[in-house]
């Protein structure tokens, strides 16, 4: 395999980028500055399964941008029984949006190996986050000078796992399915997705929950020296 890939594709979100972590520093920072009385240790258990089932809609298709970004604070702010303005929730969406980039958060390993892959293969990033955030997210944490392409799911008007923003970012990188690898942290956007189109994967599960043996895994970014 390895003498065969050329291209490593990328998701960044929950892969390289450090999303729950840096998504409570910005839920710390926007509370505090509009005075929104509730615990981060009440609020983020009850938030994080509802943006995942959001985000899990957005990729169908069945909610839009505007949608998601509102319905996951206020579905999080009803289940944690406080009472805010719809004018306040709207505002804070924003506020998310605007001050999340702003933190730099990557998992652990993530210089050291884009360090040594970097001279081995060409990398890429295929992404279903918010193109703005993402080009912000990059630059912050200092890893965008490492890929040659970046694929952002608001480009293609698809999101992943649709084969289109996969074969659009093959195209943009002009890798071919068997020259490509995938490593994302989602069975079915980053891995299924792209296994449906002909090319290799690997599930970076960082929080070591997964059971399936179907595609090659990890739990720590720097092992991927064992397989590229």
């Amino acid at each position: 395999m390895k003498s065969q890939i050329k291209h490593v594709f990328f998701d960044l979100d929950h892969t390289l980028w450090d999303f729950d972590k840096n998504s409570s520093l910005t839920f710390e920072k926007i509370f505090n500055l509009n005075q929104i009385d509730v615990k981060l240790e009440d609020f983020l258990p009850v938030y994080e399964p509802i943006n995942l089932n959001y985000w899990k809609l957005y990729r169908e298709e069945k909610v839009t941008k505007s949608a998601l970004r509102y319905g996951r604070l206020k579905e999080a702010f009803d289940g944690v029984g406080v009472m805010v303005e719809d004018d306040m929730i709207h505002h804070l969406s924003e506020s998310y949006i605007d001050y999340l980039p702003s933190f730099n958060h990557l998992f652990d390993g993530t210089f050291e190996i884009l360090d040594y892959l970097k001279d081995k293969y060409e990398l890429h990033i295929i992404t279903n986050g918010f193109e703005e955030a993402q080009e912000k997210k990059m630059t912050t944490s200092n890893i965008k000078h490492y890929f040659k392409t970046v694929t952002n799911s608001e480009m293609v008007g698809v999101k992943k796992p649709n084969p289109k923003i996969f074969n659009f970012a093959l195209d943009l990188a002009k890798a071919s399915p068997i020259e490509s690898i995938m490593i994302g942290d989602s069975l079915e956007a980053d891995i299924e997705g792209a296994h449906n189109i002909g090319m290799d994967t690997i599930h970076f599960d960082y929080k070591d929950t997964s059971r399936s043996h179907k595609y090659k895994r990890i739990t720590n970014l720097r092992t991927l020296t064992t397989h590229l």
